[in-house]
């Protein structure tokens, strides 16, 4: 079973980005082992402790490098990627490099009308970076751009419910799948 570590580029206990964290885990609960990741607690990125980190940083480096695959789940902020979640790409792109050649699939939701188009076009490009160069499943047709949140998700239950885009989903999971092996 393909382990994928989870980074969500939300803080936000209510975050639409977690609930789709959490729905993945559950649906594809027999063919994908996901772990979410911590990255509230990072500090910084600061080049003065780089090469002696602290705990929370080697936490996540540890959890990234074990991981078959990476989801980088994200909001989109001022038409880009939050800088909690920079800031965590910061660390994951020094000293060890952790991403370089780790399949890694891009997603996000948003309550507008885009969904996280330009937050995932930067992300794509930060992915691409030479500290970085992470393997990313090719995006035509692969783009997991999910809109009008407040549509798709259940407020009980906290779960995308959204039959179209849960099928869809269901299609780029299983070519991630192939696509990481």
């Amino acid at each position: 079973m393909l382990k994928i570590a989870v980074i969500i580029g939300s803080l936000r206990q209510g975050s639409y980005n977690l609930q789709l964290a959490h729905t993945l885990k559950e649906r594809y609960i027999n063919k994908i082992d996901l772990e979410i990741t911590d990255i509230r607690s990072l500090p910084f990125f600061d080049q003065d402790i780089e090469l002696n980190p602290p705990q929370s940083v080697k936490e996540l480096l540890v959890k990234i490098k074990a991981a078959d695959a990476v989801f980088i789940i994200t909001p989109e902020y001022n038409w880009s990627v939050p800088g909690v979640l920079k800031n965590a790409i910061d660390w994951l792109s020094r000293v060890d490099k952790v991403l370089i050649d780790k399949p890694v699939l891009t997603m996000g939701v948003s309550p507008g009308m885009m969904g996280t188009i330009r937050a995932q076009l930067h992300l794509r490009e930060i992915l691409a970076s030479p500290g970085i160069q992470a393997k990313l499943l090719p995006p035509a047709g692969n783009e997991i751009y999910i809109s009008s949140a407040g549509l798709k998700f259940d407020e009980t239950t906290s779960r995308l419910v959204d039959d179209s885009t849960l099928r869809f989903i269901d299609r780029v999971i299983e070519k991630f799948i192939e696509f990481a092996k």
